[in-house]
């Protein structure tokens, strides 16, 4: 989860040059169609495209569907509401998505796991600080996009009970690919030869997170897996920092600094050496 989580990052530092010359959903559908090419070695070690068969087709649409509208819904979010609360909003997918497990997976939600949670959406709220303006469509829509991102972590848990990370990655590209191609048409430039490196690290990065995320949620729990996403907020304000120079004020030191304890110590349980892969 970890290095899921540095390949998100670096998937946004790629993006903010990106999208500078191209539409986001170019950027989506191109990232999809390269990604599939950079994936067929680990297709191939696992017994070629015949071996990508898989009996839960729908379960994977419905998936890939779900992360596909999230993410169409967080882009609307932006152009309606302040930066700072899509953000506050949108981390409350682990929340949503540790709910869902302990309610239709059957993962028990212990008070560790709830300390985890507790201290993040706090960390979150503190470095976010979100506004007291009033409710306006944009927080639906932000609240939805977070809660169809938490149906697809759920979903992706699912999957990795029957299906390998490579084969769930593999119809992730395949699916997205199909359904953001009209989309894409609709507003394709050709990128400049300096945009070029950016899109391939938007396609290694954003598809191998993904893998990642997939094997993290073989080996552990969602309800100690996606918690660990909070990382990504205050480690991107310490790169707003270095490559930016945005400031890291106390608040999102604080901020940090709960999200951090509440992880550790979420992991840190006393039964953490005798944790078992899910089955499959």
């Amino acid at each position: 989860m970890m290095t899921s989580i540095a390949l998100l990052l670096l998937m946004a530092v790629s993006g903010r040059a990106v999208t500078r010359e191209i539409d986001v959903f170019q950027v989506m559908e191109m990232r999809s169609v390269i990604a599939f090419f950079m994936l067929l070695p680990l297709v191939h070690r696992e017994g070629g495209i015949k071996a990508m068969r898989t009996g839960i087709l729908p379960s994977h649409i419905g998936r890939n569907a779900a992360h596909y509208v999230g993410q169409f819904a967080w882009l609307m979010g932006l152009t309606l509401i302040p930066l700072a609360q899509v953000i506050a909003i949108e981390f409350t997918a682990p929340i949503w998505a540790a709910l869902m497990a302990a309610a239709f997976l059957g993962e028990r939600l212990t008070w560790r796991k709830s300390v985890a949670i507790l201290f993040g959406l706090v960390g979150v709220a503190l470095i976010v600080r979100p506004g007291a303006a009033a409710l306006n469509p944009g927080h639906l829509i932000v609240l939805g996009a977070a809660f169809v991102f938490a149906i697809s972590f759920i979903t992706t848990k699912a999957l990795t009970r029957s299906d390998s990370a490579t084969k769930i990655i593999f119809w992730m590209l395949v699916i997205q690919s199909i359904i953001g191609i009209v989309p894409a048409l609709n507003v394709w430039v050709w990128p400049s030869a300096a945009t070029w490196p950016w899109i391939f690290l938007i396609a290694f990065t954003g598809t191998f997170a993904h893998y990642c995320m997939a094997k993290a949620l073989f080996h552990a729990d969602a309800t100690v897996v996606m918690p660990m996403d909070y990382l990504r907020v205050p480690l991107s304000a310490l790169l707003g920092y270095l490559l930016y120079a945005e400031a890291i004020d106390s608040f999102t030191a604080i901020g940090a600094a709960l999200i951090l304890a509440g992880n550790l110590f979420n992991l840190r349980r006393p039964n953490a050496n005798r944790i078992q892969a899910t089955p499959s």
